[in-house]
């Protein structure tokens, strides 16, 4: 299911970013940065592991895993989080845990689209076009 996944994604709109970052504790200055970067995501598979990988002007990052089983994460922000990769239904979801604290990044295809919504205390949205398949 995580092939429908499988693109390079550009950012194109979000909503509730600032106050999303915010709550996870990023400082002032790195979420002004944050909100001025437009990301890509590239999402790839080759069969049990997953890779994502994302791009910016402000820090690249790459990470892969197996569906379901933890691993160390070095978040853009700084954060060290045990994140896991796992499918809900047709949802593409990215769990981090760190200090007794979750953040889930619930991503799904909407009329072509990769539509991210990301949940701690508050949420963001995070809409992606599709680049390349």
């Amino acid at each position: 299911m995580v092939e429908a996944f499988c693109a390079t994604w550009k950012l194109v709109d979000s909503k509730n970013f600032d106050e999303y970052m915010e709550a996870l504790g990023v400082p002032f200055a790195t979420r002004q940065v944050g909100n001025a970067t437009k990301t890509t995501v590239i999402i790839s598979t080759d069969g049990e592991r997953v890779m994502l990988r994302t791009l910016s002007t402000f820090r690249n990052t790459e990470y892969v895993a197996k569906f379901g089983e933890e691993f160390d994460e070095e978040t853009p922000d700084d954060r060290r989080v045990k994140s896991t990769f796992t499918m809900e239904g047709d949802k593409f979801v990215h769990t981090q845990k760190w200090d007794g604290k979750e953040a889930r990044l619930i991503s799904e295809i909407k009329n072509g689209k990769m539509v991210m919504v990301s949940f701690i205390e508050i949420y963001a949205i995070l809409t992606y076009s599709c680049n390349i398949h």
